[in-house]
Parts: structure tokens; C-alpha cells; sequence
């Protein structure tokens, strides 16, 4: 299947894995990618720019094709050395990064510079026109159906795509709520030029998140989800379990962040994935999990979803058209 995101990014097939924090790592980067789509390393997953060389490198050892680098650009309250990040990525010869979070107007001459290609994740239009303007050679356009922070716009996927295509020039994927060939064809449809998964990665083999987490996904349906920091102006997009709730509940009745903190510690959230114990903290995923029924690996998953899309493509959708002059 030939889009202009493949095209333009050297894939065989419009298949993005999302980069997610503790989940991006080699294994899950480097099977997406030997599998023909786009695989990403999160960069902040790793403590340090040498460990995400290292990074890197492990990937490279597992597949010759493109894989990327996420780069999510937030406020923390310890500074990130974003520069020794970025030179990090180049050092390492990836061309293509995914940014996140903020404005990537000041990575944008060093990567430019550097031959680096970059997408940017967006959940807005109006955030996707400036991205653009910019000059980010592609959108991730993120719908309100997503894993982590989806926006203070509420608006899924379904009309958010179709409204950027109508700004947005450039090759473009879409984000939230995919998770197999179905989705793919409505994406392509709707003006992406490809698709964008997060959650539906993290239940695969590959991903490097604890068994006990993947059967929880495929256990839960589309209402399983929390809005947390909704009043913060914040909003973020995680499994419902006791303390999401609590979280919710709190900030709700008028509760500050501090008065939460100690629920939704990063740290507590990374333990979920290495322990399996999915009532420990926070952990993102999208409503996409009540489409998810399987653990594959992401070789079969990249493989089922291009056959599913042919199959749609040439079968269903095209017997519904009539000849001409029938």
C-alpha cells in the first residue's frame, strides 16, 4: 500500500507505533519496523542521552529498516537536557523523530540541519497549521478516543481527521482508536495518510510491559478508561482502576495537584508495567482496548491488519459499487 507517508518516510506500510513512555524500547521498535512499519524508541524512557544511544543501537541490531525517535518536549519539574537529546539522536544517525507535547519550533533548525525528519504529534487543527507552518514534515493527529493526553478539545478522531486534512497539506496519520484494518480504511478515508497505535502495540509480545497488563487490556471494553486533570486543564487518558478513580474523585471536589501527587507518581504508574499489578498507579490506555482481543506479536499484528485492509479495500467496499450504467 503506497501513501504519502510511506512515500515520504521510506515504509512499506502506514503503520505507526505510537511512542510511549516505558513502552518504546527496542524490542517493540525494532519488531514494528522489521515488520514494515514505523517503529519509535522513546527517548525520555531512557535516564540518559547515552543510554538512548545505546538504545538505539539495540535496535538497529534487530531490523535494517526506518525506525524513529520519539521526543516529547513537556514542562517537568526536573529540567530535561533536551539538547544533548537531540545531538544524541543525530550522533546515532536516526533521520526521523517524533515530536510531542509542545511547540517543536526550537528543535526545528538542529534537525533540519541534520537531515532529520520529524512528525509531530498534534491534537488540534489549529495546533497542526502551526505545526506546519513550522515546517514538521508530517502530523500525528491525535482524536479525543486516545491513551494519555488527548487535548482540552474533545474531539474524536472521526471528525478531528477530516478537519486537518482540510489544513494540513502534508502527509498526515492518525492517532487514537486504532487497531486493526478496519480502522486503517476508515483513517484513509477520513484523509490520514496512515495510522498511529499505541495501545494496540502495548499488547503485543514484544512490548516490554508485563503479561498481567496486556490480559487486563484485552479483559476491559471501551468504558474501562478515567479522564484525569480534567480540572487542571491536564486531561490524560488511563485504565480505570482504584486509584484513577480516587484521582478523578479528588480533584473533582476541588482538591489540589498536590493532593493527588502522590497517586499519580510516574514511578508508581512505571510499576504497573513491571510488576503486572494494574491496581498499583496510573497507567495510559486508550478506549481502543475494547477492540483488542489478542496478544500477537507485532509482526502478525502489522501483517493482519494490511490483509484486513486489502481485504476491505477489494472486497466489501468494492461490491458496493455498481457498474457503470447497471
Amino acid at each position: 500500500m503506497r501513501t504519502a507517508f510511506t512515500e515520504a518516510f521510506g515504509v512499506e506500510h502506514p503503520v505507526v507505533q505510537g511512542g510511549m513512555q516505558w513502552v518504546g524500547t527496542a524490542p517493540l521498535a525494532g519488531a514494528v519496523s522489521a515488520a514494515g512499519g514505523l517503529g519509535l524508541v522513546t527517548a525520555l524512557t531512557q535516564p540518559t542521552p547515552e543510554a538512548l544511544v545505546r538504545e538505539i543501537g539495540r535496535t538497529r541490531d534487530l531490523t535494517d529498516k526506518p525506525f524513529g525517535v520519539n521526543l516529547t518536549i513537556l514542562p517537568t519539574i526536573k529540567p530535561v537536557p533536551y539538547d544533548e537529546y537531540r545531538h544524541a539522536i543525530v550522533d546515532a544517525g536516526v533521520t526521523i523523530v517524533e515530536t510531542a507535547g509542545a511547540n517543536p519550533a526550537p528543535h526545528m533548525d538542529f534537525f533540519r540541519e541534520h537531515g532529520v525528519r520529524v512528525i509531530h504529534k498534534c491534537t488540534s487543527v489549529r495546533h497542526a497549521v502551526k505545526a506546519q507552518s513550522v515546517g514538521v514534515d508530517a502530523i500525528s493527529i491525535d482524536g479525543f478516543e486516545c491513551a494519555g493526553h488527548p487535548g482540552e478539545d474533545d474531539v474524536p478522531g472521526l471528525i478531528l481527521i477530516a478537519a486537518a486534512r482540510r489544513h494540513v497539506s502534508i502527509p498526515m496519520v492518525a492517532s487514537g482508536g486504532f487497531a486493526d484494518g478496519r480502522g486503517l480504511v476508515a483513517a484513509l478515508a477520513l484523509g490520514a495518510d496512515g495510522i498511529n497505535m499505541g495501545t494496540r502495540f502495548m499488547c503485543t509480545a514484544e512490548a516490554p510491559i508485563h503479561h498481567s497488563v496486556k490480559e487486563r487490556i484485552v479483559a476491559s471494553d471501551e468504558r474501562d478508561t478515567e479522564l484525569i486533570f480534567r480540572p487542571l486543564r491536564n486531561t490524560s487518558r488511563v485504565s480505570s482502576n482504584a486509584v484513577s478513580r480516587e484521582t478523578v474523585e479528588l480533584l473533582a471536589a476541588g482538591k489540589a495537584f498536590e493532593d493527588v501527587r502522590h497517586l499519580v507518581d510516574g514511578q508508581r504508574g512505571r510499576s504497573v508495567y513491571e510488576s503486572g499489578d494494574v491496581e498499583a498507579g496510573v497507567w495510559s490506555v486508550g478506549q481502543v482496548q475494547g477492540l483488542i482481543h489478542d496478544i500477537p506479536t507485532a509482526g502478525e499484528l502489522v501483517e493482519r491488519i494490511m490483509a484486513e485492509a486489502h481485504e476491505l479495500i477489494t472486497g466489501r467496499l468494492a461490491t458496493m459499487l455498481e457498474p457503470v450504467g447497471a
